[in-house]
Parts: C-alpha cells; structure tokens; sequence
C-alpha cells in the first residue's frame, strides 16, 4: 500500500498556526501527494491526540493504526489544537469546532473525493475527552465516536484532587512547572518534553480543572457543564465507542464506565472494551499485540459500520 500525505493550516490564532496532517491511500500506484484514489469517496476519520491538553501533538498517532485506518478505506486527517496553560479550554473547544467544520468545508478544495458527511472522531485520553466532546459540540454530530480511555467530566476528584498515584512521584514545585510552559500560544508540544511537568504538578495538586479552563470546580461546577461531556449526552449524540484499561492509573476506568452509563440512558449505541490488566496507553503494545491487535479491527469495524449508514 502507497500511502500519501499532506500538511495543511486549517486556523491561524493568536499568531499561532494550527496544523492538520492528512493520510489517504493511494490507488493508482504512485506516490504523488496529490494522487487521488481509486474509489468515488473515502469516509474520514479525524484523530485527536492526547496529552492532558497540555502536551502532545498531531504526529503522535501511530504508525500502525495509521496504516490500519488508511487500508480500511479512510482518510485520515491528524489534528493540532491550542495547549494549555496558554490557551483555555474555550479556545481549545473551539479549534475542534473550527477543524471539523475545515475537514467538511476546507479540505474537500484540495482533496475532492473525500465525503465531507461521512465523518468520525477518535481520541486519545484528552484526545479521547475531545472526541466525547465532539458528541455535543460539533453540529451536526460525527458519524461515530471512539475514545480511548478518555473522560466525561473533568470535575471529578480524579482531575480536582491531589491524585494518590502522582502523588508517590517526586513533587514538582510551582515555580518548576511554570518553567515549562510559556505564555505564547502553540498547538505541538513536539521537542518539549518538559510540559509533562506541569501536567504533573496540576495532578499532584488537583489543579487541572482550573489550570486548563481558569474556572473553580469548587465554586464554579455548574460553569463547566459545557465542557462535560457525561452531562450532555442527549439521544442525538452519535454511536460511541469506549476503550479503557483496568489498570489506568491516569484517567480511572470508571470515567468510561460512567460515560457507557450516560450513553445507554439516553438510548445512545454504545460499547465499552474493558482491557483486563491495561495501563493507560495499553494499544502503545502495537497491532501486532495479541489483545491490541483484535482490539483495533473492533474499532474499524465499529466505526465503518456507523459511518457508511
């Protein structure tokens, strides 16, 4: 399989550009990048990574669920969005918006055969809150959703208490944290590995909540209905697929059983793979994983049968 690529700018904000890597495979048998494929129309799956919203950045997807997604017949389009702390929450919600709507509006210039109706997320940990978050945000609604032990509320002990397990790590001071990061936007964390400090100061003192979003959960929960998305699932939310590890000692699995919980309520197509053992990040074992392996062909499988309806 011939596999073509191309990077765009879907946003400038704040003097900061705002990246898509885009993936397709290439039928005819060149490796052109503006190669078209032999097919009509792809359906696209939009790939969020995670990070905590603080790190991370497009070209964290791997490798081989790249090629999976791509040899299912998808287009693949990896996006950016603002980090925290330099960019709040609002912003960070609307770059998803602003990149979906792009994808369905933008993208087919220059890529016509892909089928800008034909749309699904996937996400992982804060890229799988951002795809949860999409359910609700995005109008109309993706075709399906994934989420790889993501979360539904941010409001929790888990994200608004000093962490038990991070706690055990060496303590990050403020002021070390705030070395790490800046005051200038950017949307990739890519040769900055000193973010995840701040992230772990946050966690060691049940500051995430306020950090990414400036609001008070202790004061201000109501103020983050918005951005929960467990208290927004309604009967239009799309069909949605749970991924999570028993062991996550980063998001708790229970984030993702009481997401299932939401879904059924309101009638919603939804599944949960519960991975016995698994740590957060479990799928970083690679495709080849005897557990990992069949458990990425049930994500394609879920997505395609939701996105071809």
């Amino acid at each position: 399989m011939i596999m073509n690529s191309r990077t765009f700018v879907y946003k400038k904000a704040g003097g900061c550009d705002i990246h898509a890597d885009v993936f397709w495979e290439d039928a005819t048998g060149t490796s052109e990048s503006t190669s078209q494929p032999g097919r009509s129309t792809y359906p696209v799956i939009v790939w969020l990574h995670g990070g905590g919203l603080i790190g991370g950045c497009r070209t964290d997807i791997k490798a081989d669920q790249k090629f999976l997604y791509v040899a299912a017949g998808f287009v693949i389009v990896s996006l950016d969005y603002r980090l925290a702390p330099e960019t709040k929450l609002p912003e960070i919600i609307a770059d998803l918006q602003d990149g979906v709507r792009w994808v369905r509006t933008g993208l087919t210039d220059h890529l016509p055969f892909i089928d800008p109706r034909r749309v699904a997320v996937i996400g992982h940990s804060a890229g799988g809150y951002l795809a949860l978050m999409s359910g609700s945000c995005i109008q109309p609604p993706p075709k399906a959703i994934v989420s790889f032990y993501g979360y539904g509320n941010i409001t929790a002990p888990w994200y608004s208490k000093p962490d038990p397990f991070y706690c055990r790590l060496p303590r990050i001071s403020k002021e070390k944290a705030l070395r790490s990061v800046g005051t200038a936007p950017i949307s990739c964390s890519a040769g900055n590995n000193n973010r995840g400090e701040f992230y772990l100061y946050c966690r060691q003192n049940g500051l995430w909540p306020l950090e990414i979003s400036g609001l008070d959960p202790s004061t201000q929960d109501r103020a983050f209905d918005p951005y929960c998305p467990a208290r927004n699932v309604t009967t239009t939310y799309p069909p949605t697929l749970l991924l999570h590890g028993d062991a996550d000692t980063d998001v708790p699995v229970e984030q993702s059983r009481q997401m299932l919980g939401a879904l059924k309520k309101s009638g919603v197509p939804a599944e949960m793979i519960t991975i016995k053992g698994g740590a957060h990040g479990f799928d970083g074992r690679g495709a080849f994983d005897r557990v990992v392996g069949p458990t990425l062909t049930k994500v394609v499988d879920f997505v395609s049968e939701h996105v071809h309806r």
